[in-house]
């Protein structure tokens, strides 16, 4: 299961989001049992969540936090910052939906 956390103001395809999330665990050989959280955030709740537990002063594209899969099977949460995925797109002449799915396939390969 897929929990998307996002605020009105950023614009996200939820639908894209979890069918890249559900196909990416499937082809890691993830089960499907498992709860992960995806959280969008600003710079600078960002940037606070990387200093308090990464003891770095940005604003990062993106955060993993693993779980106890066991215990709760919650997967883990994984924190993208909005503005920096536009940034990244804007850069790579790419589209922010592609950039946000790199993120979030990242994201999962560092809970991995």
């Amino acid at each position: 299961m897929v929990n998307v956390v996002c605020p009105t103001r950023y614009k996200i395809n939820r639908r894209l989001i979890k069918s890249t999330i559900n196909e990416f665990l499937l082809k890691l050989g993830i089960p499907a049992h498992f709860q992960l959280n995806i959280v969008f955030v600003g710079r600078n709740k960002m940037k606070t969540v990387a200093e308090k537990y990464k003891d770095e002063k940005i604003a990062l594209p993106v955060l993993s936090f693993a779980y106890d899969q066991d215990k709760d099977n919650l997967f883990g949460e994984i924190f993208i910052c909005y503005p920096q995925a536009v940034l990244l797109a804007a850069e790579r002449n790419k589209k922010v939906d592609n950039i946000i799915e790199n993120l979030i396939k990242h994201g999962i390969n560092n809970l991995v």
